[in-house]
């Protein structure tokens, strides 16, 4: 893929950059980022131990985390005003100074500070970046383009979780943080080697009025587009909430029916990251082919029937992990192509949409860890098949009937 030049980029005080090149530095941050994310799926029985509390306690704390992401749209205005390259590099600080905190934790108030601020960095990073590289795509190439970026996904699962399994059955819980941490204040270095971008929308000097609810509107203004944009939103909320209802709990699941131990808890998260990894590689190779809307439409379709062999699939630990490998390859699958599908519904907001995007999809991961672990404590593991497969099913209509390919 060549890098098209940047139309009006006045503010290159670095060298341009090829976007296969940035795809890799993403690529290579991402991995950071979604190790850390997916860090207590799999691992949530070991450190709400380690806090000294229980998993319905510290699926709240994730819950927590996640509702950080409603910011995430004013860290995309920002973007949009004063480019992306200062939105990602403060996401990244943010990022580790939360996770280093979290790792530092000795009780539920210092932990809770720590995951607001690995919340807000997080999730201020990752839309920015898909952002950043949506400018440098060509409509025909962003499927292969942000779904190449999304193998981090499923490498964190393949890697990173595979080898924080090994070091908290080595040492303890907190040295993964340590290590994230660390990564995260590294590329937050790093990344201000990246060209920076103009602002898509600059500020409006001659706007000095206080707030009023027409400021609001104007914020959550999406174009001639907006009723397509709102529903692919609400879609992409609803697929992670049913997402996080399932492997937000599956840690929990095969620990207390199968008595799997950390290392065990870290192998199976490596099978299901090579779900991931298969599920982003064939929507990157088949999406833009296929057209974005029907390859989610798809990938939705085949998520129903992934959660929904969840609960008969509960028979042996072979099973088990089998329906999980479906669920997850459907997932991702389906998520890629949302981000997708997102990033041409509103090409004049585009900082904007992908990070009320992010909000979306972290609003449903945060119902799911409130939601979850209390379904799974009351119903088993068929509460979590069955509620996941029916908020997907509303998905597909929602998207079949009022989203479009593009704006």
């Amino acid at each position: 893929m060549t890098n098209p030049p940047i139309p009006g980029n006045t503010n290159n005080a670095k060298p341009d950059i090829s976007v296969n090149r940035l795809i890799l530095i993403g690529l290579i941050t991402r991995l950071v980022t979604d190790t850390a994310v997916q860090l207590f799926f799999p691992f949530l029985p070991v450190i709400a131990n380690g806090l000294g509390t229980t998993t319905v306690v510290a699926g709240r704390l994730v819950s927590l985390r996640s509702l950080m992401g409603l910011f995430s749209p004013a860290f995309g205005a920002v973007a949009d005003q004063r480019g992306y390259r200062f939105v990602m590099r403060l996401g990244l600080l943010l990022g580790a100074i939360g996770y280093l905190i979290l790792g530092l934790s000795t009780n539920l108030w210092l932990a809770a500070a720590g995951m607001v601020l690995a919340g807000l960095g997080s999730f201020a990073f990752v839309p920015t970046l898909q952002a950043y590289l949506s400018l440098r795509l060509p409509f025909h190439q962003r499927a292969r383009g942000l779904g190449t970026l999304e193998y981090a996904w499923a490498l964190a699962g393949i890697v990173g979780l595979y080898l924080a399994g090994l070091l908290i059955e080595a040492t303890s819980w907190r040295v993964p943080l340590f290590i994230l941490g660390g990564f995260f204040l590294i590329a937050a270095v790093g990344y201000g080697r990246l060209p920076a971008t103009p602002p898509a929308t600059p500020p409006n000097k001659t706007d000095k009025t206080a707030f009023s609810w027409a400021t609001v509107r104007r914020f959550f203004e999406l174009g001639a587009n907006r009723r397509s944009a709102w529903v692919v939103l609400i879609v992409s909320g609803m697929n992670m909430m049913a997402a996080m209802i399932v492997f937000l709990n599956y840690g929990t699941w095969l620990v207390r029916e199968y008595s799997l131990s950390a290392s065990g808890l870290g192998t199976v998260a490596l099978i299901l990251g090579v779900a991931d990894l298969t599920g982003s590689v064939l929507v990157s190779f088949v999406g833009d082919r296929l057209g974005l809307r029907r390859s989610v439409l798809g990938g939705i379709f085949i998520t129903v029937i992934g959660y929904g062999l969840l609960p008969l699939f509960n028979q042996s630990l072979v099973l088990a992990v089998l329906g999980l490998i479906v669920a997850r390859f459907a997932f991702e699958f389906t998520v890629v192509g949302l981000i997708a599908l997102v990033s041409e519904q509103a090409p004049a907001y585009r900082g904007k949409i992908m990070t009320m995007a992010a909000a979306a999809v972290l609003l449903g991961s945060s119902i799911a860890g409130l939601l979850g672990p209390p379904v799974y404590e009351q119903f088993g593991v068929v509460g979590l098949g069955y509620l996941a497969a029916g908020l997907m099913i509303l998905s597909f209509i929602l998207l079949y009937f009022w989203v479009r390919e593009r704006a």
